[in-house]
């Protein structure tokens, strides 16, 4: 592969690696050891909160006076499209039982989790929609118990367009906590917290180091966070439009990363110099230009299909098309979170209203997994039945394999059935 790289982002240190996994370790062990005494000395040392974390359901329903119409409207009409879309996805799941050959039949059926925690990142500029994108999942799956967690506001409480969009849910279980104490909480519970089976959601680097470590303990979606966007641009691409789209995933985080790949030299130059004009406009240009600086990148390819290439080895959480046959350029895409096919398809759309899971796997997570569904809140459980003359074929067949991999008290179970059976 051809490449040309106007801008290269600069790679994680082992030495960062160690200490945020050290930093996070030490914080899920205080909370696992002290329980609400160390969710109360973390909310101090980084929210500067001390209110209670529980909040009540009249508690949230206020917190729609302090929406405007438009967003309360827009809020619902989320809630909407992804509620469709997971009941579209939960329909494809079906328990199934079949017979493979005569007297034994194996199946499966499709069961939600009991518990799970939703976790709701706030940060810099909280994304109203993030508790749809994994409260509704849950819901539609048939979770019976579902904590939101979601750390406090430059306020002191939860975001109202956050605690509003969860009292339209329905949440019951609502704790104004944030962090790596957050996630501890909910694998390991507390006094005022009960554990839950897994936890989803998206976060920065301490939350996601935090689902991390738990994991097992746990399960948990996958990792998800820092922000990523891709845009693969061929020569029709507007420079502008495609420098907005990458700037609008690099104001997440000084950490999110940016990326264009493009077989068009004059594209990659003129989306540089969109990039330098748009950010000195930005209200959120210091976290914007953070990002872009240390983590952005513009990368030239010889043709369209190294671009695709380069993209499938990358695996971005989000990947826009700005090319002039999108969905041919699809056809040969493998790895990504989500999807966006052509320029008019922005990015930003599913970040707030338009209906896909905008919880998504990063750090080339996305070659082995896609992003948030109804079904990763679901169990598929098998089983299978034997009739007498099924069970006398299958126990020979497990006796001989036993016998040879000399597991003698499998050759047992199967061989006291072979003597009693057959009398």
């Amino acid at each position: 592969m051809t490449l040309l790289k106007l801008k290269e982002a600069r790679p994680v240190t082992e030495q960062d690696v160690q200490e945020l996994q050290e930093s996070v370790s030490v914080i899920l062990k205080k909370v696992q050891d002290e329980g609400d005494a160390a969710l109360r000395f973390y909310a101090k040392k980084f929210d500067n909160y001390e209110k209670e974390f529980r909040v009540t359901r009249e508690d949230a329903k206020k917190a729609k006076d302090k929406l405007p119409p438009e967003v309360i409207e827009e809020l619902e009409f989320a809630i909407s499209q992804v509620t469709a879309f997971a009941r579209e996805q939960r329909a494809c799941l079906k328990d199934t039982e079949k017979e493979y050959f005569p007297g034994f039949s194996m199946g499966h059926r499709v069961l939600p989790v009991a518990s799970c925690g939703c976790y709701v990142p706030a940060g810099r500029y909280p994304c109203l929609t993030s508790a749809v994108m994994s409260v509704i999942p849950a819901q539609v799956a048939g979770v019976k118990r579902i904590v939101v967690c979601s750390p406090p506001s430059r306020d002191g409480g939860i975001n109202p367009g956050i605690l509003y969009t969860l009292y339209k849910m329905e949440v019951e279980e609502i704790y104004c906590l944030g962090g790596p104490q957050a996630i501890g909480a909910l694998a390991y519970g507390t006094q005022t917290i009960r554990p839950v089976d897994m936890i989803a959601g998206p976060g920065n680097k301490y939350v996601q180091e935090a689902k991390r470590q738990v994991f097992g303990r746990v399960g948990i979606d996958f990792l998800a966070g820092p922000s990523e966007v891709m845009v693969i641009a061929d020569d029709s691409a507007r420079p502008d439009w495609v420098a907005a789209d990458l700037l609008a995933q690099a104001e997440h985080d000084p950490n999110a990363r940016a990326a264009l790949v493009t077989n068009s030299e004059t594209v990659a130059k003129a989306v540089l110099k969109e990039v330098e004009k748009q950010l000195k406009v930005l209200e959120t240009e210091e976290v914007a230009r953070a990002s872009w600086e240390v983590k952005g990148e513009a990368v030239i390819c010889s043709t369209l299909d190294e671009c695709v290439d380069y993209a499938n080895e990358y695996a971005p959480e989000h990947l826009e098309i700005h090319c002039r046959q999108p969905r041919e350029v699809m056809k040969r895409l493998e790895n990504y979170g989500s999807l966006f096919l052509g320029e008019l398809t922005a990015e930003v759309y599913a970040d707030k209203v338009s209906g896909t899971n905008h919880i998504l796997p990063t750090g080339r997570c996305a070659r082995y997994t896609g992003g948030l569904w109804v079904g990763m809140f679901l169990k598929v459980i098998t089983h299978q039945s034997a009739d007498l003359k099924a069970s006398l074929k299958l126990a020979k067949y497990a006796e001989d394999q036993a016998t040879f991999e000399k597991m003698d008290a499998h050759r047992q179970a199967a061989t006291i059935r072979l003597l009693q059976l057959k009398k």
